[in-house]
């Protein structure tokens, strides 16, 4: 027994060892949020060499609409033990109703039938509350989804939103929290065909696959590149996690922001333009060869 502790203590740090910060990259980040007006937290993995960049990555930011990544593993775990079928027809009554912003699902009507698999691509594409909030409940509820995040390992990972017992949590980051490695986390787990099964992260991952919301970290990257993401946005807090499959160096990469001093919604708000330029100094930097250049 106490030499296979001494082997498992051996690969766990072989594994932490092989996992190196990039120190030229992270000096660079550093140097691009220093005088930020709010809170950041980064995190960067270089997938092809295993490297990292890690600022305040540890530290838990409020997600906004990334919190809809764990509602989708909620709905994939019920999907994966066959209590929810990814194209049966649900009904829309009028309780789901939500009023606010431009949701989709909001106008439809009292007994409009849609398939399960179109609500969660409202949910992930367009980032629709209605529709998000109908998924939360379908997956058991906050309570149920947040048991299933700490049973993969997740612990900072919560849905706060209509969830007991977590009320004083949405008072401070509202619908659900994270931070920059968690999430990040969480988004290669998917990649790698880790997170609930192989089959269920591929379809995740293609899920990802088609934002709509690509004024950000999106458009510094190349429109041929697959790409799998999910941004949030309230006033005080603008975040987002990206895949990038470059064919020359994958990477994963988070950003979030809070007590933002810039709460504007116009394209040039503070955390937005911070969140474009470091997607293009990662694409740059992980890319050398690539003469693409983001369109202005």
């Amino acid at each position: 027994m106490y030499k296979l502790l001494l082997l498992s203590s051996f690969f766990i740090s072989l594994a932490s060892f092989a996992q190196r910060t990039d120190a030229a990259l992270q000096q660079q980040i550093q140097n691009l949020i220093n005088g930020f007006h709010g809170d950041v937290g980064v995190y960067v993995h270089d997938l092809k060499h295993n490297k990292i960049v890690a600022i305040n990555a540890d530290t838990i930011f409020p997600t906004a609409s990334i919190v809809k990544l764990s509602i989708l593993t909620g709905i994939m775990g019920k999907i994966q033990k066959g209590e929810l079928e990814y194209h049966q027809r649900l009904t829309y009554t009028d309780s789901l109703f939500y009023d606010e912003g431009d949701d989709i699902l909001s106008n439809f009507k009292p007994g409009s039938t849609i398939e399960l698999s179109k609500v969660m691509m409202l949910m992930l594409t367009i980032s629709d509350n209605c529709a998000s909030l109908w998924l939360q409940g379908l997956a058991g509820g906050g309570a149920r989804i947040n048991q299933i995040l700490d049973s993969i390992g997740f612990q900072s990972t919560r849905v706060n939103s209509r969830t007991l017992g977590r009320e004083a949590n949405r008072s401070q980051y509202g619908w659900g929290q994270t931070s920059p490695k968690e999430i990040a986390t969480l988004m290669e787990r998917i990649v790698n065909g880790e997170l609930i099964s192989k089959a269920a992260s591929e379809k995740m991952l293609r899920l990802m696959g088609r934002q709509y919301w690509d004024e950000e970290a999106l458009s510094q990257i190349p429109p041929g590149v697959f790409v799998a993401d999910k941004n949030g946005a309230v006033d005080a807090s603008r975040n987002e996690v990206v895949y990038v499959n470059s064919k020359a160096n994958p990477y994963i990469f988070s950003i979030f922001t809070k007590n933002n001093t810039d709460q504007s919604w116009e394209s040039n708000n503070e955390a937005w333009e911070l969140t474009r330029k470091l997607s293009a100094l990662l694409w740059q930097y992980y890319n050398p060869k690539s003469k693409w250049v983001a369109a202005k």
